[in-house]
């Protein structure tokens, strides 16, 4: 169940309901004892009587740990399901999109082939942070690309000259500490005017401002980026 981006206010009617009938609510953690960020978005719509059942994803590259991770929640979720009980697993911003829980639906269809799964779609952090920014994510014929922030200058260059030349707007994610090259990169290219930077978005200390007012330095792993390196033919 996608809960958005950060504001409690950005649950859809589905996921409200949903997590209403839940006797069981999961929510990912990185650490034994961490609140998580997911549940800590849909904390208002908890209430005291519902058991909460946090996931353990550590954050590291190795392969192993991680499917080890997958499948415990697998475990866990399809045997509380087997009891009888409602379960929901909360996500943070959309179910689909570069999410844990869809690797966690992997596992259930690979190890719990039986156990009935229903996705309720979130959110996502670059339509709200288009929304915030009053910045049109598409338009009639426009692609829109959205990925990770690439690891090097060279790699950014190449995919903008791919988005320009196919009229695609891009959307980076997981800035971070890439925004103090990626903003001179941008300044170079002249795009800096008409992309829309945004951080931590939904959060109480949410920044949503154009590029070109944001200062170069290391931001937040929750920031993002959106790009438009023209406009269509026919508007306003």
């Amino acid at each position: 169940m996608g809960v958005g981006p950060g504001d409690p206010e950005l649950l859809t009617v589905a996921a409200v309901r949903a997590l209403a009938a839940a006797a069981v609510v999961a929510y990912p953690v990185a650490r034994p004892g961490d609140g998580g960020m997911a549940a800590t978005i849909a904390a208002p719509w908890i209430a005291p009587h519902q058991e909460r059942l946090p996931l353990l994803f550590p954050m590291t590259a190795e392969a192993e740990p991680r499917r080890a991770a997958w499948r415990e929640a697998a475990d866990r979720l399809a045997a509380a399901v087997a009891a009888g009980r409602s379960v929901v697993l909360l996500c943070e911003g959309d179910v689909s999109l570069f999410a844990t829980s869809s690797y966690v639906l992997l596992a259930l269809r690979r190890f719990h082939p039986h156990c009935p799964v229903r996705l309720i779609p979130g959110i996502s952090a670059v339509a709200a942070a288009a929304a915030a920014g009053a910045w049109p994510l598409a338009l009639q014929q426009e692609g829109l690309l959205i990925r990770p922030t690439p690891e090097e200058p060279a790699l950014l260059e190449a995919l903008l000259d791919r988005a320009a030349a196919e009229c695609v707007v891009v959307a980076l994610l997981k800035l971070g500490q890439r925004w103090a090259w990626v903003r001179p990169l941008l300044e170079r290219r002249g795009l800096l005017e008409e992309a829309l930077f945004a951080r931590r978005v939904g959060w109480p200390d949410q920044e949503v401002a154009p590029a070109a007012a944001v200062a170069a330095g290391e931001m937040p792993y929750f920031s993002l980026l959106l790009i438009r390196q023209g406009w269509p033919g026919v508007l306003p």
